[in-house]
């Protein structure tokens, strides 16, 4: 049996954009260990992560002579034989193949993890392919073996990365939040999938921000604070207890009746005579050839603010998609949006609407500045074709004076933390002054300090008349005034009572 990796850290920080990220990191991990990295959003922990794998070097001083070695066994290992033995999976390697466009097959997608590549560079050998669909089998998605990955759900993505990276058998899984956007269904996958990777002797580190995302046999915990070792101990019950109560993980129940309802808990519906924004009649969906949504009936009124629940898979990006103008119902079908009759220019109603999702906030990497960034919200654009003009500069600052960013104006997207980024794509997309912000999982992968002051920016929207449509997998991830819900299950949409977020 092979010696597993060892990796040491003594005194290494890394700079990044003018600004120390880590600083003194001295830490120790043992073949077998399994940690739970712990921190808020812009800790640093997604850059310890890194630093472990190689892929970032640490940043030499004066002061301080920072050290890296890995071992296995008694041997020392430099960093092109240390690298092979570490797997990292996370939303960054997810997002590669929405912001390059790469529409690999899953089965080509685990193969390149057996070379440590983006895209396969040769055929795969026999052996290869034996070894790719043994561990499509270990997953769980071998029928999903010729289906190009972008037209996967979210979980079926997230496993097939996770065969990827196991298929590499490496000693060592950087898990960077990767639970986030699953629901209880792949989250019990993964569990499996992970518990066969510890029988195995594999070591892991995940991030996590709940509870429920520290995997089942993770026995030891590092938390980071401004990119330093806050503490480095056992796990206890302790930590799972103040996670499960920054993330507020035992919400009030989704839906009550309305009768049910302590008086003072009770809201008033919005009136049927508010205005009809949106109305969806018999519409199909399909994407990729697929049939995602069938027979959807439903209307939106101004003023009425919706939750949409369902299981990955269940099409909840789809509909929001569909309401936004970047898919159409199949034939016989008919989506119909106030002010804007069939044949108008899509563009001139995208241009009254907001959308933020993850895959967003995947493509927005161009090196600008925030404030620029911001300011592109107004021409629905990636970036700016032109430069600012007076008015792109007035509406810039005043969103990102709403959002708490002002101070942040001249930072580039890659300077700031997860949670400021989703900020700004938030008052990127205000910057439009839509009637209707569309939302996709908003708070995922926030730490709880930036859930809940995402909740309030949100809550304060609602005050200003804007009408939100939010997918979120978990109840608590909802701001107060939701007023209605949607949930989509085996192909149809149902709308369930109204209902109100704690």
């Amino acid at each position: 049996m092979k010696a597993r990796l060892a990796v040491w850290l003594r005194g290494a920080g890394v700079r990044r954009g003018g600004k120390w990220v880590l600083r003194g990191v001295t830490w120790q991990l043992r073949p077998g260990e399994r940690w739970a990295l712990l921190g808020n959003n812009g800790a640093g922990k997604t850059q310890l992560l890194k630093l472990l794998s190689g892929d970032i070097w640490p940043t030499p001083t004066r002061a301080v002579a920072a050290v890296r070695t890995y071992r296995a066994g008694r041997e020392a290992l430099d960093l092109r034989d240390a690298k092979p033995r570490i797997a990292y999976l996370g939303g960054e390697r997810q997002d590669k193949y929405a912001r390059y466009g790469w529409n690999l097959r899953v089965r080509d997608v685990v193969a390149t993890g057996l070379h440590r590549t983006d895209l396969l560079l040769a055929p795969p050998t026999r052996a290869e392919v034996g070894k790719v669909n043994s561990m499509l089998r270990a997953c769980g998605i071998y029928p999903l073996a010729a289906r190009e990955f972008p037209s996967l759900s979210y979980g079926e993505k997230r496993l097939t990365l996770l065969a990827r990276a196991l298929v590499q058998d490496p000693d060592w899984l950087l898990l960077d939040e990767v639970y986030n956007g699953l629901d209880a269904e792949y989250r019990r996958r993964i569990d499996f999938v992970l518990q066969s990777a510890r029988a195995r002797g594999q070591s892991w580190i995940a991030t996590a921000h709940r509870a429920m995302d520290v995997p089942r046999g993770t026995r030891s915990v590092i938390e980071l604070s401004g990119g330093r070792i806050r503490r480095l101990q056992r796990l206890s019950p302790k930590d799972f207890a103040r996670l499960s109560a920054g993330a507020a993980e035992h919400p009030a129940p989704l839906s009550r009746r309305r009768h049910d309802r302590p008086r003072d808990e009770r809201r008033p519906a919005v009136a049927r005579s508010r205005p009809v924004l949106l109305r969806l009649s018999d519409v199909d969906l399909y994407v990729e050839s697929r049939l995602v949504l069938r027979g959807v009936n439903w209307q939106l009124r101004r003023g009425e603010h919706w939750s949409v629940f369902g299981a990955n898979g269940a099409g909840k990006s789809s509909f929001l998609k569909l309401l936004y103008g970047d898919l159409s119902p199949a034939l016989g079908g008919k989506i119909e949006r106030a002010g804007y009759p069939a044949g108008a220019p899509i563009f001139e109603w995208k241009r009254r609407v907001g959308f933020v999702s993850p895959e967003l906030q995947s493509l927005y990497t161009l090196d600008v500045e925030v404030m620029e960034l911001v300011a592109s919200g107004r021409h629905s654009s990636i970036g700016l074709a032109a430069p600012m003009t007076a008015a792109d500069v007035k509406i810039a600052r005043l969103w990102l004076k709403f959002f708490k960013m002002l101070g942040l104006a001249k930072c580039r997207p890659r300077e700031l933390s997860y949670g400021q980024l989703r900020r700004a794509l938030i008052a990127r997309a205000m910057a439009a002054e839509p009637q209707l912000l569309l939302l996709d999982e908003p708070l995922t992968g926030l730490d709880p300090v930036q859930r809940a002051a995402m909740k309030r920016f949100l809550e304060r929207l609602m005050q200003r008349e804007v009408t939100i449509v939010a997918a979120v997998h978990h109840a608590e991830d909802l701001p107060r005034g939701m007023t209605r819900q949607l949930h989509l299950h085996n192909r149809h949409a149902r709308v369930e009572d109204s209902h109100f977020a704690t």
